[in-house]
């Protein structure tokens, strides 16, 4: 690639804009769904599971699709088109008067849900093997930089009203869409590209070629059961800070910001001193361990003073997701990249369509006295516990891993 350096440099702004517009929202959304549905908090947390259960089921069937499109066509098309439905998504659940129209959207938003997925397929088209971990914690340090942007920003905006974060998230994801049409440069080179097929275009196709990997098959089903256990943070964060800690929205916006400012940290700087020094797998193992220490903390977190000590911890779990990225890119060549991420975000997805409404479920019957006993925690334990059987399972799919081993 020509400018390397210019390319990095739009796809994490990329990251960083998405980002942005994604956590603009969280603060708003527990009172949108109360404003629509007329319902109090915990039967809105329920509905906020089934919402994104739709935006996950068709991210499910759309993801293979879109990695394998970026595969043949390359990754700029594929990025551009995300971010048109995204913008799409925002605007019509800005203007939504009824649940129907909520979903309408968030189905629109998961069919063109590859934001994500194609940053790190461009990076593992652009980064020597030995640097892609380093270089995918610097696409979270991205996102991380946009949830300290975000969520605060939409704190204030929803002080103003519940619809008004929508159309801004709807402006910011259109400013990005013409950044990348002018500046982001396409990163894989016509030789390295495959022909389309769709018939391994979907999750089952895109499995079953992953199956051919052992290392890379064990950690799509690691990623799984940490997928499974860390969805509990968006379905119920700002719900349980609602509940627990009677935060308005300002305050999860803080709460939310102060994660994104850990999160920078870690995968912005610490991830390029762990990697080098500790390699990708104890990077992996001590990444997934803070996660555990952090949901077992919030569920028995007696005080906000305490939640916000033990979202310290929860960032340092940040480290196990671009080790894991890193070992999975390792055993691809050039050509199944996208394919790769697709698999990935189609796992990603189906963790979406059982986790949230999971989650949202348990704590809504742990919150409203239906199963006898008050514990809004709940829904961490089961996160902890999700998070202790992918440390169990990652340990046992890397052993033996070694750089030697990989694809380059």
């Amino acid at each position: 690639m020509p400018n390397r350096k210019l390319a990095l440099s739009s796809i994490f702004l990329t990251a960083l804009i998405d980002s942005i517009g994604f956590g603009i929202l969280m603060p708003v959304l527990p009172n949108l769904y109360m404003e629509i549905t007329g319902e109090g908090l915990a039967q809105a947390a329920i509905y906020g599971g089934w919402l994104l259960f739709a935006y996950a089921i068709m991210q499910f069937f759309f993801a293979p699709v879109l990695g394998n499109l970026s595969d043949a066509y390359g990754r700029k098309p594929v990025l551009m088109a995300s971010m048109i439905a995204l913008c799409v998504n925002y605007l019509i659940m800005g203007f939504a008067g009824s649940l129907l129209v909520l979903f309408i959207g968030r189905f629109v938003s998961g069919i063109g849900a590859a934001t994500f997925s194609t940053c790190n397929a461009y990076i593992a088209d652009t980064i020597p093997v030995e640097e892609r971990a380093q270089y995918f914690g610097l696409t979270g340090a991205a996102f991380g930089a946009g949830f300290v942007i975000g969520p605060v920003l939409g704190g204030f905006l929803g002080e103003i009203g519940s619809r008004v974060p929508f159309f801004a998230t709807a402006a910011l994801i259109f400013a990005n869409l013409i950044i990348g049409l002018l500046f982001l440069p396409e990163s894989l080179a016509k030789e390295n590209r495959r022909s389309f097929d769709i018939r391994r275009a979907n999750p089952f196709a895109a499995m079953k070629q992953m199956s051919q990997f052992k290392v890379v098959f064990g950690i799509i089903c690691v990623m799984f059961l940490y997928n499974m256990g860390h969805h509990v943070l968006p379905a119920v964060w700002s719900f349980y800070g609602i509940e627990k800690f009677s935060w308005s929205p300002k305050e999860i916006g803080y709460s939310l910001g102060f994660v994104g400012i850990c999160i920078v940290f870690v995968q912005g700087y610490l991830i390029r001193i762990a990697v080098p020094k500790l390699g990708l797998r104890r990077t992996g193992v001590i990444g997934l361990g803070f996660n555990f220490i952090a949901f077992v903390g919030y569920a028995y977190a007696e005080t906000a003073l305490l939640a916000f000590f033990f979202l310290v911890p929860g960032a340092l779990g940040a480290l196990a997701s671009p080790a894991m990225s890193g070992i999975a890119s390792s055993q691809i060549g050039p050509d199944q990249q996208g394919e790769l991420q697709g698999a990935i975000g189609s796992m990603v997805s189906l963790t979406s369509i059982i986790s949230p409404p999971v989650m949202t479920m348990t704590f809504g019957m742990f919150s409203d006295g239906s199963m006898g006993a008050y514990f809004p925690g709940a829904p961490f334990i089961l996160a902890a516990f999700l998070t202790l059987l992918s440390i169990l399972l990652f340990v046992k799919t890397t052993s033996g891993f070694t750089i030697a081993e990989q694809v380059t």
